[in-house]
C-alpha cells in the first residue's frame, strides 16, 4: 500500500525519512555564513530547496527516488535553517538565491533542475530569472510570487504538527538553538513582504517551469497558481489531488511522479 502520512503525526513524531548516508556533504562559507549541502548521486543535477522554518532533512522521501531515477541530487540548508548559519542582514528571497549560487559554484555546477517548496520555490524562481544560464527548470511547489497569493492564516492541526517538527529539528540542529522565535519572526517578515513580482518580472522567466498547486493547500490560492501558470511563458499547471501544503510529506509517491515527469520534459 502507498505511505500516506495526510495528517503529518508521523512527521511530527519522526521527521521525514532519514537523508541517505554521503561522504559527500558539508559547508560552503559564504559572505559571512556557513551553508550546510549534501549530494547524492550521479547524473543530471536537481538542487531541492526546502521551505520557510524547514530543513534539508525534509526531502527524505525524496532524494532516494530520485538518485534511483539517475539523477544528482543536492540538498542545502537555507540561511539560518538547518545546520546552516545566519548574520544579521534582514532575510530576502534574493539573498538566498545568492547562497544557492554559492554552493553550486563550490561544487563546480555549472547548470541544475530546481525543485523548490514554499520558500524554497521562490528563491528558485528568482534565481532562474536571474541567473537562467544557471537554471534548466524550476519545479514550483506551493509558493506565491506577489502578496496577493496568500490565503488568511489559520492554523489548523496539520499546520501546527509541521510547526512542531520545525521547533525539534532547529533544536536539534542549529548553532543557535536558543533563538529560534527570532528566526521565526524574521522569516515570516521577508514572507509577509517578499516577492513583489510584477506580470512583467513574469514574462521575464525564460526557462521551463512547472507551478504546482496541491488541492488542500493551507497557504496558497489556487487562482495565484493560475495566475503565475498564465503569465510565465510556457508554463505548466500541475494539480495534485488530496493533499495539501505538505505534499512531499504526506503523499510522496504522488508528489515524486509529478516532479520525475517534470525533470524528464526538461531533459529531452
Amino acid at each position: 500500500m502507498e505511505f500516506h502520512d495526510d495528517d503529518l503525526e508521523r512527521f511530527e513524531a519522526e521527521g521525514a525519512a532519514p537523508l541517505p548516508d554521503t561522504q559527500n556533504k558539508g559547508y560552503v562559507d559564504h559572505d559571512g555564513i556557513r551553508l550546510w549541502y549534501a549530494s547524492y548521486g550521479n547524473g543530471a543535477p536537481v538542487i531541492l530547496l526546502h521551505g520557510g522554518l524547514g530543513n534539508s532533512g525534509n526531502w527524505g522521501y525524496q532524494v532516494p527516488a530520485l538518485v534511483d531515477a539517475g539523477r544528482r541530487v543536492v540538498v542545502i540548508d537555507s540561511r539560518g535553517h538547518g545546520r546552516s548559519t545566519r548574520d544579521e542582514r534582514a532575510y530576502s528571497y534574493e539573498l538566498m538565491a545568492s547562497d544557492v549560487l554559492a554552493v553550486m559554484d563550490s561544487l563546480k555546477i555549472d547548470q541544475t533542475a530546481i525543485a523548490g517548496w514554499s520558500d524554497g520555490a521562490c528563491t528558485g524562481l528568482i534565481l532562474a530569472r536571474n541567473h537562467p544560464e544557471r537554471v534548466s527548470g524550476v519545479y514550483f511547489f506551493a509558493c506565491n510570487m506577489d502578496p496577493s497569493g496568500t490565503k488568511e492564516f489559520v492554523a489548523t492541526p496539520i499546520v501546527d504538527r509541521c510547526f512542531s517538527r520545525h521547533v525539534k529539528d532547529y533544536a536539534a540542529l542549529s548553532a543557535t538553538p536558543d533563538v529560534f522565535d527570532a528566526f521565526v519572526e524574521a522569516v515570516s517578515l521577508m514572507q509577509r513582504t517578499e516577492p513583489n513580482y510584477t506580470i512583467d518580472d513574469l514574462a521575464d522567466i525564460e526557462v521551463p517551469v512547472a507551478i504546482v498547486h496541491s488541492e488542500h493547500d493551507e497557504f496558497i490560492k489556487r487562482e495565484h497558481a493560475d495566475y503565475l501558470a498564465r503569465h510565465i511563458p510556457g508554463a505548466e499547471l500541475v494539480l495534485l489531488h488530496g493533499v495539501s501544503h505538505f505534499a512531499p510529506l504526506q503523499r510522496p509517491a504522488q508528489f515524486n511522479a509529478a516532479l520525475l515527469t517534470f525533470l524528464a520534459r526538461i531533459s529531452t
